[in-house]
């Protein structure tokens, strides 16, 4: 079978490479891109099949990688001999193939058939991604001390519909219980329209969180050492990565990036808690061209590579009516079963016996039955963002906090027994 091939190579051994592969009976060039955006026009017009690039072809990113995978063009890299460096960058990105420019012929055949083999990009095992040489582990120093690679982890998406339901309240609280319960926890905001986790826990909003992790990623250079310097621990086994501070600021979390950082994170904590923006329409104009940054890439995204999700709504008429359609709307994108949580219950919005009402009208309207319920309990969680704390700090015999907690024992199962809450917060 021949393979169409593009080649974005340095011009210093372009020519070396270009003559290897047509020399071979099975490759055929068709076309010498002298860019980055000759190679992802050529790869638009379904021009090849392959596509090699160098590890110093300009603004190549993740973003760019990406573009290509959906145009189905398979990607492998290729550098001059000795060139650690160069290779270490091409396989951060996740290029797995990769050839010397002075290969022979069949060298280049045999590489540019182990493509077939490959699904995607892979992530290579901690310890061969690319820190620096001589720089220590995650855990071998203050950055990340106590925290080793995560082989086995859950993802938990907390997403609901708009009007303020109480998402970020729920996964920010979520997370804190996970982390009192005795998993290592990684709370990421990821609300590209009104992230507030940095708020509520009184962290600087400017700090650079999800937004530098995702430039990070985009660029190859995040692994779990760097993800760890950017997502400081607030409490004993918690670490927040805080969310963009403003919300034009959207355009640097892209789909790509969003999904490396998740990735990466996986294997610096145990449990990972999304706290996502409430819009899931994806941009019909946009999602024609994958280069171009989409609003809602973060929390679908999110959703998509989730083990676990959690739809919060308002336990009132208009919250509820949401809530239905939300659910709904969920059906026509890729994510888990939604675990439904009806939040600022209350007999003064739905009637006497709050709970049964809401489980009645919810089973008999949507085929809802697997609910939970937490409890309106406002001066609680105003005296917790006061004091810029979680409830099992602030208020931890309160009601809202008991049901969180039972919440939260339905992820937690198999985990460490609970540790006592006499650690205060730590900030870093």
């Amino acid at each position: 079978m021949s393979l169409s091939v593009l080649t974005a190579v340095s011009h210093r051994w372009e020519s070396e490479l270009v003559t290897a592969l047509e020399a071979s009976a099975s490759l055929t060039v068709v076309r010498r891109c002298a860019d980055l955006a000759d190679l992802l026009a050529a790869a638009s017009a379904g021009l090849a099949d392959v596509a090699i690039v160098s590890a110093d072809l300009r603004s190549l990113d993740r973003a760019a990688l990406h573009h290509l995978a959906s145009h189905s063009v398979r990607v492998a890299g290729a550098i001059e001999p000795g060139d650690e460096p160069g290779e270490r960058r091409l396989r951060e990105l996740g290029i797995d193939v990769v050839v010397h420019s002075g290969a022979a012929t069949h060298e280049l055949e045999e590489a540019l058939e182990q493509l077939d083999t490959l699904t995607g990009p892979a992530t290579l095992p901690f310890g061969e991604a690319a820190a620096p040489h001589g720089a220590s582990a995650p855990g071998a120093s203050g950055d990340g001390e106590g925290w080793v690679p995560v082989e086995d982890s859950q993802l938990i998406a907390v997403w609901g519909p708009t009007g303020a339901p109480g998402r970020t309240t729920v996964a920010l609280n979520l997370a804190a219980e996970l982390a009192h319960s005795g998993a290592r926890t990684l709370l990421v905001d990821a609300d590209t329209y009104g992230s507030s986790i940095a708020q509520s826990l009184a962290l600087l909003d400017e700090a650079p969180g999800v937004a530098a992790a995702a430039r990070a990623a985009d660029q190859g250079s995040l692994d779990l050492h760097s993800l760890a310097r950017l997502a400081p621990e607030v409490s004993a086994r918690l670490r927040v990565l805080t969310g963009i501070p403003r919300a034009d600021r959207w355009p640097e979390l892209r789909a790509a990036a969003v999904e490396n950082v998740l990735t990466v994170a996986r294997q610096l904590a145990e449990c990972v808690v999304v706290d996502c923006g409430f819009a899931i329409e994806d941009d019909e104009e946009l999602s024609y061209d994958t280069l171009a940054p989409r609003r809602n890439a973060a929390t679908l995204t999110a959703l998509e590579h989730a083990d676990e999700l959690m739809v919060v709504g308002s336990a009132e008429p208009v919250g509820l009516q949401r809530l239905v359609r939300a659910v709904q709307d969920l059906g026509s994108i890729p994510s888990p079963t939604p675990r439904v949580v009806n939040n600022k219950v209350r007999a003064s919005s739905v009637g006497t016996r709050p709970q049964h009402r809401i489980t009645e009208a919810l089973s008999r309207f949507a085929g809802m039955d697997d609910l939970a319920f937490l409890p309106w309990d406002q001066a609680s969680l105003d005296g917790a963002m006061f004091a810029g704390r979680s409830l099992v700090e602030f208020a931890p015999q309160s009601e809202l906090r008991r049901a969180l907690a039972a919440v939260a024992g339905r992820y937690a199962a198999g985990l460490a027994e609970p540790v006592g809450s006499r650690r205060g917060l730590r900030r870093s």
